[in-house]
């Protein structure tokens, strides 16, 4: 069993839904080692989320954010509001879409479907850069 750990630093997004797929491999370069395994990728956030979704139409990612919002927006009477009014409606958002997503590794590669990418789920309207744990296991390509 060979085992890969990255932590990955994303620049800070504006609030909405962003294609990471490409940043998260350009930073996990040893996933390339591995003929079959598993893949999963934490966020170390609790106002920001990660899923897997459509990577080709940009307007899939603009309508879960405007879905997003519909499900949790920021007028409710929410109780936890010292860090502003995106803060609450952020940490319900990131626990419908999730902290972390798994994908199966077959040659190098996640083993994505053909419209199917990694999002990061900004929640917040000025968050800072986010952090993510990458880690990887599986068959290397030499047997090991």
């Amino acid at each position: 069993m060979h085992w890969i750990q990255e932590t990955v630093r994303l620049r800070a997004k504006r609030r909405g839904c962003h294609l990471i797929t490409s940043e998260v491999l350009d930073a996990v370069p040893g996933l390339q080692e591995l003929e079959v395994g598993m893949l999963c990728v934490f966020i170390q956030h609790t106002s920001a989320s990660l899923t897997l979704n459509e990577n080709a139409d940009p307007d899939v990612r603009v309508d879960m954010e405007m879905a997003l919002s519909a499900i949790a927006p920021e007028s409710m009477p929410y109780v936890h509001t010292c860090e502003g009014p995106d803060d609450m409606p952020a940490h319900v958002k990131s626990t419908l879409t999730g902290s972390s997503v798994m994908a199966p590794i077959s040659r190098g590669r996640p083993a994505l479907g053909t419209w199917q990418g990694i999002y990061l789920c900004e929640h917040r309207d000025h968050a800072s850069g986010r952090q993510l744990v990458v880690t990887a296991w599986g068959k290397a390509a030499s047997g090991g």
